[in-house]
C-alpha cells in the first residue's frame, strides 16, 4: 500500500510513475519520491552518509558522528540502533540546534526524536530500509524493528563550513 507522500507523487506524473513502478521495486519508487521532494538535489540524496553535529549536553562541545540517513522533502531520517540510549539521541535531545554535512554542503537543523507507532515512524523507516537494504549484505531486519527514527528539519540556506 502506497502512504501519502508516494499518492502525491503518484498524481503528480500519472503514466511516468506507473511505468518506473513496473519497471522498479517500492524502494527505487522511495527513492524518487525523494529525489523530486528535495530542493538539495540527486547527488544529496544518493549519499550513503551524512555528518551529523550535535553539542554535547555535558561538555557543551561539538560532537560529530557519521550515519546512515535518508531525505525526504527538506527533512533528513537517520535511525539510532542503540534507541534514546546513543549519545548522539540524548545530546539532540537536550539541545536540537544541529549541523548536517552532506558531501560538501553544511546545513543547519533542528532535530527531534521522531513520534512512535506515528506515520512518520513508518516513513522514516521505510526510507532509511528501502536506501540500504540492496546494498547493505547482512540483515537490517532489527534495525529495522527496533532502531529509533530521529528527524532534522534542514534549513533552506546552508551553514557556514564548521558550523555547529
Amino acid at each position: 500500500m502506497l502512504g501519502e507522500p508516494e499518492d502525491q507523487l503518484r498524481n503528480e506524473m500519472g503514466p511516468e510513475l506507473t511505468k518506473r513502478r513496473t519497471e522498479n521495486d517500492r524502494g527505487s519508487l522511495l527513492a524518487i519520491t525523494a529525489e523530486r521532494r528535495t530542493h538539495m538535489g540527486r547527488a544529496l540524496v544518493d549519499a550513503q552518509y551524512c555528518y551529523l553535529t550535535t553539542r554535547g549536553r555535558v561538555s557543551g562541545n561539538p560532537h560529530t558522528i557519521e550515519i546512515w540517513f535518508a531525505l525526504q522533502g527538506d527533512t533528513l531520517y537517520m535511525m539510532a540502533g542503540d534507541g534514546a540510549r546513543a549519545d548522539w539521541v540524548r545530546n539532540l535531545v537536550r539541545t536540537p540546534e544541529v549541523s548536517v554535512r552532506i558531501e560538501d554542503r553544511h546545513f543547519r537543523g533542528q532535530a527531534r526524536v521522531v513520534e512512535g507507532a506515528s506515520p512518520e515512524d513508518a516513513l522514516a523507516r521505510r526510507l532509511l530500509v528501502a536506501k540500504y537494504r540492496p546494498g547493505y549484505a547482512g540483515d537490517l531486519s532489527d534495525w529495522e524493528r527496533n532502531g529509533l527514527p530521529v528527524a532534522v528539519s534542514l534549513d533552506e540556506t546552508e551553514a557556514s563550513v564548521g558550523g555547529g
